[in-house]
């Protein structure tokens, strides 16, 4: 049957419209599926992608749709509603690119059905169009991580952009992390007095400071793909798991680091408790903070990978020295 024809260049760039593709095989509710084979043997060269047949009324609406394995288990007198799944997947044109990639991955689809709003088929996302959309989609995720906002133009145009538009999208991120440096070497500073008389605490704020950052990275990294997955997650479903989580992790992180200072480095027992209870506390912390900045920013309306990288970063190294040295110097007190 004739497909529609359909001016996708009407649609915004990173939309399903503008990724779709009509070459595909549609049929109707009264076909049988020898009509099916037929259709497909004459015309296979003009389609783009056979995944699946997709099954319209003769207004064009969508109705339902099934694999081409489908029909090469069946007696070709069975008629295309009787084999054909009537829920489908589907979305607008106007979607964007990114939804589209991962409500394939979420339901295991090669291809994502476009209709409009009236339910007419104007076409597919085919498998190609949605493994691009998910590598483009990740580069763009990534370079967010680091602060990079927005590639539209990178890198194909990179030489023609000013250098003071590049310097811009990346200085404001980077001056952040700046002022952060700064108030973390003002906490060291305060705390000088505990390091002198203790010089190996000294030694352990690069591994507290990584550790905090690691763990901070790797909770907002799955945060964000989950916001990704499902925007509408459960706040205080999710949180509480995330600080059962947090607790397990800390407990191991913690009493680790206390058996290897007493026994590897040879420190004495309170450096290890120091250490062991730093780690705890920096750790739950770290993973909160991993957890909290990318959903306030979701819950405002902003891309949470933007608050991923630079935020999540700068503030879990500022708390994690604050808890380090605040623990230190009360323990120090009373050991």
């Amino acid at each position: 049957m004739e497909k529609p024809i359909t001016n996708k260049t009407k649609y915004p760039p990173e939309s399903a419209g503008r990724n779709m593709t009509e070459s595909v095989p549609l049929v109707h509710l009264d076909d049988t599926v020898a009509d099916v084979k037929k259709q497909l043997f004459e015309k296979i060269n003009t389609f783009e992608t056979i995944n699946y047949i997709y099954v319209v009324t003769k207004a064009n609406k969508l109705s339902g749709v099934f694999s081409i394995r489908k029909i090469f288990g069946v007696p070709d007198t069975i008629k295309i509603k009787e084999i054909m799944k009537a829920e489908v997947i589907k979305a607008r044109p106007y979607t964007d690119q990114e939804r589209i990639a991962i409500l394939a991955l979420k339901n295991n689809l090669k291809s994502i059905p476009i209709v409009d709003k009236d339910e007419k088929f104007l076409g597919v996302v085919p498998s190609d169009s949605i493994l691009e959309i998910l590598h483009a989609e990740n580069i763009e995720d990534i370079l967010k991580l680091g602060g990079i906002p927005k590639i539209d133009t990178f890198p194909k145009n990179l030489i023609k952009i000013p250098a003071t538009a590049l310097a811009g999208s990346r200085l404001p991120w980077l001056i952040f992390g700046l002022f952060g440096g700064i108030l973390a070497a003002q906490i060291i500073s305060f705390f000088e007095t505990p390091l002198k008389a203790h010089f190996v605490l000294a030694a352990f704020i690069p591994l507290m400071v990584y550790i905090a950052g690691a763990v901070g990275t790797q909770t907002q990294t799955l945060t964000v793909r989950n916001l990704a997955f499902d925007s509408e997650i459960p706040f205080k479903k999710y949180l509480l798991k995330e600080i059962e989580i947090s607790f397990l992790i800390a407990f191991v992180l913690g009493i680790l680091l206390s058996l290897i200072a007493v026994f590897w480095y040879q420190q004495p027992f309170y450096i290890g408790v120091i250490l062991g209870i730093s780690l705890f506390l920096t750790t739950i912390t770290a993973i909160f903070i991993g957890f909290l900045v990318p959903y306030l920013f979701h819950q405002f309306k902003k891309d949470p990978a933007l608050g991923s990288g630079p935020f999540v970063t700068i503030i879990t190294d500022i708390v994690s020295l604050l808890i380090y040295f605040t623990v230190a110097s009360l323990l120090l007190r009373i050991l």
